[in-house]
């Protein structure tokens, strides 16, 4: 029979307990590379390259490319991309 494991004791194990250095850092670097794959995912439903994605938000390929491989994002230019590839943002308080 095999062991259950809960995923918030697994988490802590591998990425330290909420609120610590580790946890925080992990949660930063899982927000990055979700919003590029987001971001990567719709260009492409878009038809659009890179290339074409940075002339429209003022930026250079090499950019788009970071942003999709999980460098984190300036909410500003997060913006641009967003309204670039016609995806909405919403913020809320809980």
């Amino acid at each position: 029979m095999s062991k259950v494991i809960k995923a918030n004791k697994l988490i802590e194990e591998r990425f330290g307990k909420k609120g610590s250095t580790e946890r925080d850092k992990f949660r930063e670097e899982a927000f990055a590379y979700y919003f590029g794959e987001i971001i990567k995912n719709r260009r492409k439903e878009l038809k659009l390259s890179q290339e074409s994605l940075a002339k429209l938000i003022g930026k250079k390929r090499p950019y788009i490319s970071r942003i999709e491989n999980g460098e984190d994002i300036r909410l500003s230019n997060f913006a641009l991309i967003a309204n670039a590839l016609n995806l909405n943002i919403r913020i809320s308080a809980d």
